[in-house]
């Protein structure tokens, strides 16, 4: 068996060397319309809202209207996503598909530590993280061999490391991340050239925007993901839908 299972590791870190050998000067147009084709019913695009996922959700929405787009409604969001939420949906014609959490584990964690135990500690953060986010996810991933994401290496120390195409051990999927390189400034000037509808509280201090209690605006020069779980180390700033690396 541990014969087996390091054939297959070595297997997934070769098809993914070759797919970033392969789509290392492609640009994220290039990448999305092949992954789409290669893997159609098999892949989706995890979507939290931010400016990369709209990026992408125009992008995907251009190449096939009917794949699939997801996004987890922790329960704890701003009014401003979700009425994002139905303008892209307006503004695409498509239905972006919403996981909730268990209403009992969320119970049962409130009951136990508190409405707002994030600020008690890492580990009572990660376990509101992991009720809120990463079970819902795991349902949303069921039947995928892909996800798209929007990672960036110039979003925060966390991302650095991350590679165009990654091998999700956690979930078992080959994931993608079709922006990784590129900075800011692009992004927001593909949004403004092609009309993507975004969150307003970008306009307001937010450049990364999470649950409402967990995300506060920053100041001018600040790294974009320092208004995230503020009261924690940089190093930690993670909700573990991404491993580090």
């Amino acid at each position: 068996m541990a014969e087996e299972n390091k054939q297959k590791t070595a297997e997934i870190e070769a098809k993914i060397a070759e797919l970033n050998e392969r789509f290392k000067d492609a640009t994220a147009e290039e990448v999305i319309d092949w992954f789409l084709e290669e893997y159609k019913g098999k892949i989706a695009l995890s979507s939290s809202l931010s400016i990369e996922d709209q990026v992408l959700t125009h992008l995907i929405v251009e190449k096939d209207p009917t794949a699939r787009i997801f996004t987890l409604d922790t329960g704890r969001l701003f009014p401003e996503t979700y009425q994002l939420i139905d303008r892209t949906n307006l503004t695409y014609n498509i239905k972006i598909e919403v996981f909730f959490p268990d209403y009992h584990e969320v119970q049962r964690m409130v009951r136990e530590e508190g409405i707002n135990l994030f600020y008690n500690s890492i580990e009572s953060r990660h376990r509101c993280c992991a009720i809120r986010k990463l079970e819902p996810l795991r349902r949303a991933f069921k039947g995928l061999d892909v996800w798209i994401c929007g990672l960036r290496h110039q979003q925060s120390v966390t991302r650095k490391n991350m590679q165009l195409v990654e091998w999700d051990d956690m979930h078992g999927l080959i994931k993608v991340n079709p922006l990784i390189n590129w900075t800011e400034q692009e992004v927001w000037d593909y949004i403004h050239q092609h009309h993507v509808p975004y969150n307003k509280l970008h306009d307001k201090g937010y450049p990364s925007i999470g649950c409402e209690p967990c995300t506060r605006a920053v100041k001018p020069g600040e790294d974009v993901r320092s208004g995230r779980w503020w009261w924690e180390d940089p190093d930690k700033r993670e909700c573990g839908l991404h491993q580090r690396y």
